[in-house]
């Protein structure tokens, strides 16, 4: 038989998905645990002294080059934005990251990493909230069960915290929280855009929006001497924009491309673990029962929540 004549090997495209579906997970995975990491940076920096409004204001310094980076990656060969384009970039840069941002930052002063990554992993429930009251979408008993059993176990952890913390643990909650609803609102409100601009430029623009804000943010409440800082907390703010904000970002959306938003979500879940982990490790926050029965509370219910959404 001549060369040309033999039987071609049958072709595995089983080998190619599996591969597609691990670099997937790794990819969702490494960007939760990166995300997560944020709030032990914040938390390493408020000891040497800086505020809120100077501690972002640092990060976003450093995050818009890459952003803007981003941006223009995204945004090549693409239309040009319109006017009613720029007002949404704007809005929605303006609540789902600038506004965002800041209340979760100053939030962070007053509670620990553990409960405020706890919050923040509350935001699908907010989302469907937030459908519900403004565009009258249906709610399952299910998704009703996921979120009560995450919200106990909020609750849970806030309970010993304020215990052990005192009264401030209120204000850094809601602080949180109310950050917690900027983004969910983002969410809600940036489908039509994602689908008009991409989700990659629409984050790029959108953050950068976010980055001048907290600029012009400090520029009017704070002295420029206000911007001579320990180095520890410059270095802490380039790791928190890089390894924290825009490599997250990236690994999250690629993943979302391999295995989808559903399973990438779901993978999402390493987040609150790391979360507690880094923070008894490098903050020394304290592990006890309670944050491990709340958290496992919270872990559950939004896996209810997230499967009784996908089955809708």
């Amino acid at each position: 038989m001549s060369e040309s004549n033999k039987p071609l090997a049958p072709v595995n495209s089983a080998q190619p998905a599996t591969k597609s579906i691990a670099s997937g997970l790794l990819l969702a995975t490494v960007g939760a645990i990166a995300f997560s990491g944020k709030a032990i940076i914040v938390k390493l920096a408020y000891r040497h002294g800086v505020d809120a409004v100077t501690l972002i204001m640092y990060r976003m310094l450093f995050a818009l080059p890459i952003f803007a980076l981003m941006a223009w990656w995204a945004g090549r060969g693409k239309a040009a934005l319109t006017r009613k384009d720029w007002q949404g970039v704007l809005l929605l840069g303006f609540t789902g990251y600038y506004l965002s941002s800041f209340l979760d930052f100053a939030g962070l002063a007053y509670i620990s990493a553990s409960l405020e990554r706890l919050i923040l992993y509350l935001n699908p429930t907010i989302v469907m909230l937030l459908g519900l009251v403004l565009y009258k979408r249906r709610v399952s008993a299910r998704q009703m069960t996921g979120m009560a059993i995450s919200y106990c176990g909020v609750v849970l952890v806030f309970g010993q915290e304020i215990t052990l913390q005192g009264a401030h643990t209120a204000l850094g909650a809601l602080l949180v929280f109310l950050s917690a609803i900027c983004y969910a609102v983002y969410l809600v409100y940036s489908g039509e855009m994602v689908k008009r601009l991409g989700s990659l430029r629409l984050v790029g623009l959108a953050t950068m929006v976010a980055c001048l804000c907290c600029l012009l943010q400090f520029v009017l409440l704070r002295p420029l001497s206000a911007a001579v800082v320990a180095p520890e907390v410059i270095w802490l703010s380039v790791l928190n924009a890089t390894l924290c904000t825009a490599a997250p970002v990236l690994m999250v959306m690629m993943a979302i491309e391999r295995i989808g938003a559903s399973l990438a979500a779901q993978t999402g879940m390493v987040g609150p673990l790391s979360t507690i982990l880094m923070g008894v490790v490098l903050l020394g926050e304290p592990f006890t029962a309670w944050v491990a029965a709340g958290t496992a509370l919270v872990i559950v219910g939004i896996f209810v929540f997230s499967r009784a959404s996908v089955n809708k």
